[in-house]
């Protein structure tokens, strides 16, 4: 009844303009199958917290299939309306249903802990716990682990190790099946008697437990004492009490388990709104932002999509730059897209976006189901409505149906195609077009998105685009303070703030709190806490003096009022260094050379304030700094300055050295970031500034070199072997800004670049002419030439572009012929032409100019 009368009240709240017979019927429907299943009270308790921690500024959202559930929204469990985006209750809850329903929530990951207490202050610590969860030996672990218990060479064994591939999404790797996958591994098992006693011992402990630990997100609410139904011990800290049951353990005990899962990005958005309240006293509800923003959609056409939910990296980015997104829809769909699989859709749901006349329908009936999608099949419920629209199915059948197409059991499979068939055929289609229809949805369930997770990703997604768009300092500050523990994230936003016309300022003593500190409209400033060797004691004894007594005069006055046991030389050194104290005294070499004056200075201080004196150090006064009397020092050069920006912040702030190469390199090489998205080893030009150099000795005894690269997008390794360090080594030396060429190495899910070819970089306004001219080739380093030129087009790309680019390759003409890729239904069509050019950087600059990076490959000049 209590369910009910909350339904009811949502009702009136969320349809206030009047209820219509289709929401009356779903909410009905809804309830009778809540009602009859016995689960109302778990709807309530989830409903109960959620909105407690709404009410306390948690940002809170659901992932999997719970947004079907239009009860759910009346509730305030979700946020999404499963009537706008038609997602099928069925999914959540059915009648044939045999487990309890799943409602996994979200919650900031900087707060989750504080619904958790709220639950076991709420519920009773005896009848609240987070569940175990036991991790397992994988087959690389296994290896590790017998092969130290035999005694067996760490070498060897790592290398065994790293010889078993990376399983992909949803098939874990075996040890069996890396011997059927891995030849190498094959051979050495063959050839050496020693590794293959090492995996059969291993594959004997694969898959047993290894340790345990807590589960990320479970939670169990009991409705007496949890030892009940479970037996409990503590986490290995001491401070959580678990069940030493697992998930479906508790649930076979009579346990439902609840997803309380932290998210990082819920946290900067929930930050980003504080701050917005703070700076400009705009109070952001973003359940109730409009979805028809212009500004986000722009934001994400552009591809500026660095920090944003889901639509971050740079194949997601290349693909919203062609789609430009202009409903929310295509944002969810783009949550489902771009994954394994269904990724494969992309270029024609694109292309189907921008020319609606390629939309078709195998059958009307489609169009229902499909339409938000331009047709295409986008989500795994799109397999199930087609399934019972057209073929007959129940739910009850078409979840089957999924669950088969998951498994892949070819006997199955069969069976299921012979029925789906039948029952289109029953259903008014031709064999012809239900034999189509089948071979369209068969590959796709496997790997299809939930669309009710979709939708509710989909929307934070947009949320967080919409805070960028919209509030882009704000927001900016929020994501690098939630990711101050990776520098590369921070690194690359501090980047992003410069492309926003951001100014992003390194920590002040007098402007700086702990955190990043939005200074004004297009400043931000960094916190004292990214300082390193500064402790916390001293970061709040700076904020809290300040506080109290206002901002520090002068070098003396910050020395004397900050004079305290855990104010070290590191500690001091560390401030000066990052430039902390350039508002007080600009001139660091100055400030290091007359440390232990600063500190004598500041021990005196505290000696005379503890005694209650009055001495030449007391007071706020200027007067003391004349008695430091500061050494006469040479100024820090600025590549000094940025070397301890780096060593104390761990990035480059002021200036990135790289920085002043970036626009003469335009166009001309692969940044770091977009070798995330590539594959397989294809020739590879980058350029950077070398980080680090460790030179290795090989078991022939010659030397070989790694080295760090670092570009304004991230950071990667070179790899120089013998032949191409006894030629190039030379030239990757730490702090030298280099241009390479190379081949990219793919392994293990990281992607490195074998170096072939290396051009130190000297003068940043001649960059373009010296890189084109060693590009083009050398006596050392000829141009290759290349048999066919082939240029991938676009998605949906215009007429007026395709005559754009004939008028480039009239400009160029040469004898290597041209290939046109052009994407037609998800295939690739090579269309030849008439033209023959000749390969120059002006041809290829133009090139992706008007199509893209992409529309040419790498190896052209290689």
């Amino acid at each position: 009844a209590y369910l009910r009368l909350q339904a009811e009240q949502g009702l009136a709240r969320q349809f206030s303009q009047g209820v219509a017979d289709t929401v009356r019927e779903r909410l009905e429907y809804e309830m009778d199958i809540i009602t009859k299943k016995g689960y109302a009270s778990y709807f309530l308790v989830v409903a109960d917290f959620v909105n407690w921690a709404r009410s306390q500024r948690i940002i809170a959202t659901t992932r999997g299939s719970a947004a079907g559930s239009l009860v759910s929204y009346l509730i305030g469990i979700t946020t999404v309306n499963p009537l706008t985006y038609q997602l099928p209750f069925e999914r959540f809850l059915n009648p044939h249903r045999p487990s309890p329903p799943d409602i996994d929530m979200d919650f900031a990951d900087n707060r989750r802990d504080e619904v958790i207490a709220y639950v076991t202050a709420k519920y009773g610590v005896d009848q609240v716990g987070q569940i175990v969860t036991f991790g397992t030996m994988a087959a690389r672990a296994a290896v590790r682990d017998v092969g130290r218990a035999l005694g067996l060479p760490y070498g060897l064994c790592d290398r065994v190790a790293k010889l078993i591939p990376f399983g992909t999404q949803g098939f874990h790797m075996t040890i069996e099946r890396a011997l059927r996958e891995a030849p190498e591994l094959k051979n050495l098992t063959e050839t050496d008697p020693q590794v293959k006693d090492l995996l059969l011992l291993a594959q004997k402990v694969e898959g047993c437990v290894r340790h345990a630990s807590i589960h990320a997100a479970g939670v169990v609410i009991a409705p007496t004492p949890l030892t009940d139904y479970a037996p409990l011990q503590y986490d290995v800290e001491g401070n959580h009490i678990i069940t030493q049951y697992d998930m479906w353990s508790c649930e076979e005990a009579g346990l439902v388990k609840m997803d309380f899962l932290g998210i990082r990005n819920l946290s900067i958005m929930g930050s980003a709104v504080n701050i917005i309240k703070k700076t400009k006293d705009i109070e952001i509800d973003l359940d109730n932002i409009p979805f028809n923003d212009k500004k986000t959609y722009e934001l994400m056409s552009r591809g500026d999509t660095m920090g944003m939910f889901q639509l971050g990296g740079s194949g997601m980015t290349r693909y919203l730059k062609e789609l430009k997104p202009s409903v929310i829809t295509d944002v969810m769909a783009m949550v489902a897209l771009f994954r394994p699989g269904p990724m494969e859709s992309l270029p024609e749901f694109i292309k189907r976006k921008h020319n609606p006349k390629a939309i078709t329908y195998l059958d009307p009936r489609l169009k229902e189901i499909l339409k938000d999608s331009y047709g295409i099949i986008t989500y795994q419920d799109d397999v199930l409505m087609i399934a019972i629209k057209l073929a007959g199915y129940t739910w009850e059948e078409a979840d089957k149906l999924r669950k088969a197409m998951g498994k892949k059991i070819p006997r199955e499979m069969a069976r299921q195609k012979e029925k789906f068939i039948s029952g289109c055929i029953v259903n008014g289609l031709t064999e012809t077009k239900a034999a189509k229809l089948w071979s369209l949805i068969e590959p796709f369930a496997a790997y299809g998105f939930n669309k009710a997770h979709a939708a509710s990703y989909g929307i934070v997604a947009y949320q967080t685009a919409y805070l960028k768009a919209n509030f882009p300092t704000e927001f900016m500050a929020a994501l690098m303070t939630a990711e101050s523990d990776d520098l590369t994230t921070v690194a690359q936003a501090v980047n992003e703030c410069k492309r926003f016309n951001i100014m992003v300022l390194p920590p002040d003593v007098n402007e700086s709190l702990a955190t990043f500190t939005v200074v004004n409209d297009n400043c931000i400033r960094f916190g004292l806490s990214a300082i390193k060797n500064l402790g916390a004691q001293v970061i709040e004894a700076i904020i809290a003096e300040r506080k109290t007594n206002g901002q520090f005069t002068s070098l003396s006055n910050f020395i004397e009022r900050i004079a305290r046991r855990e104010f070290t030389k590191k500690s001091l050194e560390s401030l000066i260094k990052c430039g902390a104290l350039d508002s007080l005294s600009p001139e660091r070499s100055q400030l290091l050379a007359a440390m232990d004056l600063l500190l004598a200075h500041a021990k005196k201080s505290q000696q005379a304030r503890l005694a209650q004196q009055t001495s030449l150090f007391a007071g706020k006064t200027n007067s003391g700094e004349m008695s430091l009397k500061l050494p006469a020092s040479p100024p820090a050069d600025q590549r000094d300055k940025l070397a301890w920006e780096r060593e104390l912040l761990g990035l480059y702030v002021t200036e990135h050295p790289f920085q002043q190469y970036t626009n003469g390199l335009k166009g001309l090489i692969t940044t770091i970031n977009e070798l995330s998205s590539l594959n397989g080893e294809i020739p590879i030009v980058t350029a950077g500034l070398i980080t680090s150099a460790k030179i290795v000795t090989t078991k022939k005894g010659e030397q070989m070199l790694f080295a760090g690269l670092e570009d304004l997008t991230g950071s990667t390794e070179l790899i120089a072997f013998p032949d191409t360090y006894r030629a190039e080594g030379g030239k990757l030396t730490t702090d030298t800004i280099v241009l390479v060429r190379g081949r990219l190495n793919q392994k293990n899910g990281e992607r490195k670049i074998i170096v072939q070819s290396v051009l130190p970089l000297l003068n940043p306004d001649e960059v373009t002419a010296s890189a084109k001219n060693w590009l083009n080739g050398s006596t050392k380093f000829p141009k290759t030439e290349v048999k066919e030129i082939v240029i991938t087009l676009p998605a949906g790309v215009s007429s007026s572009k395709i005559d754009e680019l004939k008028a480039i390759l009239q400009q160029y003409p040469g004898n290597q012929p041209v290939v046109l890729a052009i994407n037609q239904a998800g295939h690739i069509k090579r269309v030849s032409t008439n033209y023959r050019l000749e390969v120059n950087l002006e041809f290829i600059e133009a090139c992706r100019e008007l199509l893209g990076y992409n529309s040419l490959p790498d190896d052209l000049l290689a």
